[in-house]
């Protein structure tokens, strides 16, 4: 059997528009500088919730962000002007990162092979509070319903919206995980470029805009935060302290572009970062309680394919959801992969800034990871005042130098999704 470090997978683009960030140069300040993006949760139309505090991207605007991007060709931004301004937030924010990745990646500057673009979508049932807010409207008239919503409502439109705009005519379809719905994406747009399907692969995670009724499920479940919890907004997302309460909710609208290395070369792009082996597994259940031995065997898995050993491994980003949990599951199965390594192994969450970003987690995670490798450096783990286990080597409260050559970040789903993903430097 092939291995996927056989046929390299190259990074070569990436975009964010995130609560600490608008773009990637601002997302690695603030990760430099640990600054969480939690605040209260701005007031929503409906019944008052158990749920007081989220990550959510403030004085959001198509049109303004839109043209920071003056220097791609007139063509595509009329095209993201025609296709997005009239559509849900979750559009729009994927259409401004994906822009981002684009233009990062130069591929607007060459002679790209339609048929050769793939574009993976990375979410479900992304339309939540897009629904929720024409419900009232609906049955009072339901004549008032645009035409538009027929295909606005379905995740598949974004993959319309991104292949008309970038002219992709190759594959393109939306994957589901749950929390590790990012990190599948990637692994399939890896399977796609090493089975030769396409040679370029747009990757977008979809900001997580969810109505009133998600937030409180996912309270009533016993995973997000309850209002009232922390005093302070900032002090709630706490992967791996003891104080953790569950997850808190963020957004984020997350994209990179992969390649083969081989086109990568032949097109003499700057390469990010290197993929070097991707694992997607499942435990076997429908409940919502991780499993140890599951997301080991993805890690275990990733690290195989790679052509790698554990002790390869310089820096992890774990999922750390700051669920209790989740938290203690994952430093179980840590253990269980990394063993003696685990004194040299750096850790962090980057949720512990962001929130838990959903359906763009993985990619999130994974450009932070990059921003992180490139620029020599683990960010804060905020909040980790008292660690659940002293045999991991957490970063502190500040950012500390650090290089690294190899990376690996975990995503961890409802419905025992398990998935790793690991990389080297590009350089």
């Amino acid at each position: 059997m092939r291995k996927e470090s056989d046929r390299g997978i190259a990074i070569v683009g990436m975009g964010i528009v995130c609560s600490i960030g608008a773009n990637t140069i601002e997302f690695k300040q603030s990760l430099k500088s640990g600054i969480s993006g939690v605040t209260r949760l701005a007031v929503r139309k409906g019944p008052k919730l158990s749920v007081d505090m989220g990550a959510e991207i403030k004085n959001f605007s198509f049109l303004d962000d839109l043209y920071r991007y003056s220097d791609l060709p007139d063509e595509i931004l009329q095209k993201a002007r025609h296709c997005a301004r009239r559509s849900s937030f979750s559009i729009q924010a994927s259409v401004l990162a994906a822009l981002e990745a684009w233009q990062d990646s130069g591929m607007f500057a060459r002679a790209n092979d339609p048929e050769r673009l793939g574009v993976i979508v990375t979410g479900e049932n992304t339309t939540q509070n897009y629904r929720y807010g024409l419900q009232a409207s609906f049955e009072a008239d339901p004549e008032y319903l645009s035409p538009r919503y027929a295909l606005q409502f379905l995740d598949s439109h974004q993959v319309g919206v991104l292949s008309e705009i970038f002219s992709i005519k190759g594959e393109g379809f939306v994957v589901g995980g749950a929390s590790a719905s990012g990190n599948v994406g990637l692994v399939k747009a890896v399977q796609l470029i090493q089975s030769g399907i396409v040679d370029t692969c747009l990757v977008s995670g979809v900001v997580a805009d969810l109505s009133p009724m998600e937030l409180q499920g996912f309270v009533n479940v016993g995973a997000m935060v309850r209002e009232n919890t922390f005093e302070t907004p900032s002090e709630a997302s706490r992967p791996f302290d003891a104080g953790h309460a569950g997850f808190i909710f963020g957004q984020a609208s997350a994209c990179v572009i992969l390649q083969s290395c081989d086109m990568a070369s032949e097109q003499e792009g700057v390469v990010r970062a290197k993929i070097r082996g991707a694992a997607l597994n499942l435990d076997g259940t429908r409940t919502t309680a991780p499993n140890a031995a599951g997301e080991a065997r993805a890690m275990t898995m990733a690290l195989q394919r790679g052509g790698m050993s554990a002790g390869d491994v310089d820096y992890l980003n774990a999922h750390g959801s700051s669920s209790p949990l989740g938290d203690a599951t994952e430093v179980e199965a840590i253990k269980q992969v990394f063993g003696d390594h685990l004194s040299e192994l750096r850790i962090n969450s980057t949720k512990g800034l962001t929130g838990h970003c959903l359906y763009s987690a993985g990619v999130v995670e994974l450009i932070a990871s990059v921003l992180q490798m490139e620029d020599g450096f683990i960010h804060p783990n905020k909040n980790l005042e008292n660690p659940i286990d002293s045999d991991l080597r957490f970063s502190g409260a500040t950012f500390e130098k650090c290089r690294i050559k190899f990376a690996m970040s975990n995503s961890f789903g409802f419905g025992g999704i398990n998935s790793s993903i690991v990389f080297q430097n590009g350089g």
